[in-house]
Parts: C-alpha cells; sequence; structure tokens
C-alpha cells in the first residue's frame, strides 16, 4: 500500500429542507390553519480516527465529499428527516487543518475522535409556526439554510514511542528489521526508505512499545531538501528520539559532524524536538572503525549524552538497548498521562 500523508479535500454539508406551506382540510372541520411542517437539518461532516487505517491514500483519489440534504417539510406538521452526518475516516494521529487560514482544526490523536468540520444546514420553519392572532393563515415558510462548505486539509503524523532518525545508510531499516516485524527493504544506497515504517517491539515482560524508522535526513531537509521535510513531521508525535549514527568503515564522513548535522535540521525544524530524551546508537559495530567510535563515544561523554553500540547483523548490544528502551519508555508514557490528568 502506498503510504500517504497528506491530503487537501473539499467538504460540503447537507442543506436543509424547506419548510412546508399547508393548511389542514378534513371533512367537517372548516378553516383548519396551518400545518405546514418543518424542514429538516442537513448532514454534518464528521472526520473520526480510526485505528484500523494506516495512510491517508484514499483521499487522495477522492477529493470532494457532500452530506445529505434534509428532507422538506409535509402537511399535517410533518417534520422532514434530518440528513445522514457523512463521517470520513483518517487514521490515528491525524492534523486537520482550515486550507485558507492553515488553523488546526483538531488533532486527532486517540482512536475514536471525531471533530465536526463542517455543519449542516438548519432546516426551515413552515407555516404552522407563523400563524398569529391576527395572522391566522399565513402562506409562506422558510427555506432551509445553506450547508458550511469549506476545503480542508489532513496531515498525518504517525504516532510511536521511539523515532529511529539518522542519515541515509546509517543502519535504521535493518535495525527496525532485527526487533520487529516491519519489513522495510534495505540496500546499501542512500534513501532506501521512502516511506515511515512502524514496527511493534514486544519484550519478555508482555511489554511493548512502537518504533518508527523515519527516511533518512539530509542538510537543509528542514527547507525541502531530499525526503526529510515530509517525515520531519511524523518525528513531532515520538516521545524519544534514538539516532542512529554510522561508526564503520563502509562509509566516508565523520561520525560526530554526522550527529550534529541531523541535529542541527530538527532544531532548525521545531526546537521543541530537541527538549526530549535523545540516544545515540552507534550502529555497525561488526565493521567498526575505532577512531570513529573513539570520536563519537568522545562526543557523547562531552555532552552528557547516552551512547550504546549495536550491530544489526551480529545483534551485538540489541538486548542492552531495547530493555534500556523500554524502561526508557514506560517513564515517558507516565508521564504522558500525568500530563492529562492535570489537564
Amino acid at each position: 500500500m502506498k503510504f500517504v500523508d497528506y491530503a487537501k479535500i473539499h467538504v460540503k454539508a447537507g442543506d436543509g429542507g424547506r419548510g412546508c406551506v399547508s393548511f389542514r382540510r378534513e371533512k367537517f372541520i372548516p378553516k383548519g390553519g396551518p400545518d405546514g411542517g418543518d424542514g429538516g437539518r442537513g448532514g454534518h461532516i464528521i472526520i473520526e480516527a480510526d485505528p484500523q487505517l494506516y495512510t491517508l491514500l484514499d483521499h487522495k483519489y477522492k477529493k470532494t465529499y457532500k452530506a445529505q440534504r434534509g428532507q422538506h417539510g409535509k402537511g399535517k406538521k410533518m417534520h422532514g428527516k434530518d440528513g445522514a452526518d457523512l463521517i470520513i475516516r483518517v487514521p490515528v494521529g491525524t492534523v486537520v487543518k482550515d486550507a485558507l487560514t492553515e488553523e488546526i482544526i483538531a488533532d486527532l490523536d486517540r482512536p475514536g475522535s471525531s471533530v465536526i468540520v463542517a455543519r449542516g444546514g438548519k432546516g426551515g420553519l413552515g407555516n404552522a409556526h407563523f400563524a398569529t392572532s391576527t395572522r391566522q393563515a399565513p402562506r409562506y415558510a422558510q427555506p432551509g439554510q445553506k450547508g458550511q462548505e469549506r476545503d480542508i486539509i489532513l496531515e498525518l503524523k504517525l504516532i510511536a514511542d521511539v523515532g529511529l532518525i539518522g542519515l541515509p545508510n546509517a543502519g535504521k531499516s535493518t535495525f527496525i528489521s532485527r526487533v520487529s516485524a516491519a519489513k522495510p527493504k534495505i540496500a546499501d544506497y542512500p534513501f532506501t526508505t521512502l516511506q515511515p515504517h512502524l514496527g511493534v517491539v514486544k519484550m519478555d515482560d508482555f511489554k511493548s512499545f512502537v518504533i518508527a524508522d523515519i527516511p533518512g535526513l539530509i542538510k537543509d531537509a528542514h527547507k525541502g531538501a531530499g525526503l526529510g521535510f515530509q517525515f520531519l513531521r511524523h518525528i513531532e508525535r515520538t516521545k524519544i528520539l534514538l539516532h542512529l549514527v554510522d561508526v564503520s568503515d563502509l562509509t566516508t564522513g565523520d561520525p560526530v559532524e554526522n550527529l550534529e548535522q541531523i541535529i542541527n535540521e530538527i532544531r532548525l525544524y521545531n526546537e521543541d524536538l530537541l527538549k526530549r530524551p535523545q540516544i545515540i546508537v552507534a550502529t555497525k559495530m561488526d565493521v567498526a572503525n575505532k577512531e570513529k567510535l573513539d570520536r563519537l563515544t568522545g562526543y557523547c561523554k562531552k555532552n552528557n549524552m547516552d551512547l550504546f553500540k549495536i550491530s544489526s547483523v551480529t545483534g551485538e548490544g540489541i538486548q542492552e538497548l531495547l530493555l534500556y528502551l523500554s524502561g526508557l519508555v514506560e517513564k515517558e508514557r507516565a508521564k504522558e498521562q500525568q500530563m492529562r490528568k492535570v489537564i
């Protein structure tokens, strides 16, 4: 399935039904008076988070959504039926914005959360409402109101506990395939990962957490360079940032410079992200370059950053890293729950 994390759609709520102009006409009841019923309300447009969806692919091809209009009122004070609401289902983690103002309408970050983005028009009143002692036979009724109409932007931000970040070919895809059932494409050329992948890591104590494999970032990713711009938004949802740094002889470049480049791109995109727990992981230890590893180790000690050394090929250091991550994830989840209680 193609991964789509952005869509722009047009929504039109249902119009309200017309009120009815009618008079009671029954045998032996002269001058029965007005009995026109009201029109029904037009259907709302509702966007709802569905945990069974993982992409906005459906909304790439269907751009227009229109809810049902309300039925018109009838005689004998019969009200028109309300139009059916139209529910647009999106993945959990979708941010709903107004396309004109870019104002955030809702952040659907929980399963089942929903928001009305366009309200149906009210139904018009029938002529039975306008009868008075001096106007006993009103021959008019209200038309139904128009339903709201607007353009909406849907922007998906993946929800994960841990976000894997680093330069292309830092070993992110190999790592997530080793520790979870995710099957990303793996090869020895840049930008193997063209879309984010989610993997569930299951621990022996029946605990689990979710890892997101973010496509490789490059310099000026915050400006749209490479593949980073469209996927940097997914880092915003993660509780922990896991920096994967290649220290092998297979690639050129200084590991410290590579790490600082990624940190700088995140800072330029959203500086608040750097306030979250960050863990540095030296990858490809089975073919490590001692000078690169020593340089990265010294940098982490100087900046008081946690450093783990792993090899996704041999499994070296992976279990130790996962145990640490599991404990840290539990702490971050507890903090999040506490904050929600306070709010």
